[in-house]
């Protein structure tokens, strides 16, 4: 048992304060780490990790890097790409560090919420490394990229994540996202839409799908990565596995000061999600959901 639920078990902590309290900590951690620390945020055997931020979240997206570089298991790879030609060439100094340590900062065009991703995919003829996306906004724990290479090396022709939700399907087609619920199995399933928040690894096979797919997404899910991702798995035959039936207690944490712009406040709460679904998924899709 972690101490975070000691404290909250034994001494009767609001979780809330026990998730704030750790929350100093750990940005305390990554800000001295940062300032201080040397060792690359690399090493040869790892996969890619591919992940894209903005001039809002700039100032902060080195905590999440930094979760990235101090886990068990450090990437081959770690890509940020920023398609704001003024940040890149006035770059805070907390990135220009972890430059020197290796992270690569690369410029893109803006593809919204799919440029985490797909500007790797233009950069590469080939692939022989699985590809992970991470989000800028996040606390990765240090077992994260350790288990999604060991989830992907298990199941190799699967799209493995750490957070999956349901589709919903009733008589007529897909029923609105609001009505999907969050994923309790490591069953792989064709009904399991992976979300991109905690992180996802892509085989090699699937990076090569993806690419041929092209740009196509923007004429039908512009802001919708995951659906997009979704629907190219389901049509190329990738199931999908959330690796945990249920995430570890204070695993993921979001970095204060980030949440405000997040996508899903006009995806999920608005009804983003429902046009871009409508748009994305033929009958031929729905109809594989349907007999998964």
């Amino acid at each position: 048992m972690s101490f975070a639920r000691v404290a909250e078990k034994l001494f009767r902590v609001p979780r809330r304060i026990v998730r704030e309290f750790f929350m100093v900590i750990l940005v305390g951690r990554f800000f001295l780490i940062n300032r201080f620390g040397s060792k690359p945020v690399t090493e040869p055997a790892g996969p890619v990790v591919s992940m894209t931020t903005y001039k809002r979240r700039s100032q902060k997206v080195y905590y999440s890097i930094e979760s990235i570089a101090g886990g068990d298991v450090r990437p081959s790879r770690l890509i940020l790409w920023i398609d704001d030609e003024a940040l890149l060439k006035n770059l805070p100094t907390t990135i220009r560090r972890l430059q020197k340590r290796g992270l690569e900062v690369k410029s893109c065009i803006n593809y919204g919420p799919h440029t985490k991703y797909y500007p790797y995919l233009e950069s590469k003829e080939a692939f022989d490394t699985p590809l992970v996306t991470a989000d800028d906004d996040v606390l990765y724990p240090r077992y994260w990229l350790k288990k999604l290479i060991e989830a992907n090396q298990e199941y190799p022709d699967a799209v493995n994540c750490f957070w999956a939700h349901v589709v919903a399907m009733n008589e007529s087609g897909i029923r609105k996202y609001t009505d999907w619920k969050q994923c309790d199995t490591t069953r792989p399933s064709f009904r399991h839409q992976a979300d991109g928040v905690m992180g996802v690894i892509y085989p090699t096979s699937f990076l090569k799908v993806l690419r041929l797919a092209g740009t196509a997404f923007e004429s039908c899910c512009p802001k919708g990565d995951d659906l997009w991702l979704h629907v190219q798995a389901l049509r190329s035959g990738f199931k999908v596995r959330q690796i945990l039936p249920r995430l570890p207690y204070f695993s993921f944490q979001g970095i204060p000061g980030t949440q405000h712009t997040a996508l899903c406040f006009d995806n999920v709460d608005g009804v983003g999600n429902d046009l871009q679904i409508n748009a994305t998924y033929n009958e031929a899709d729905v109809q594989r959901l349907h007999t998964d």
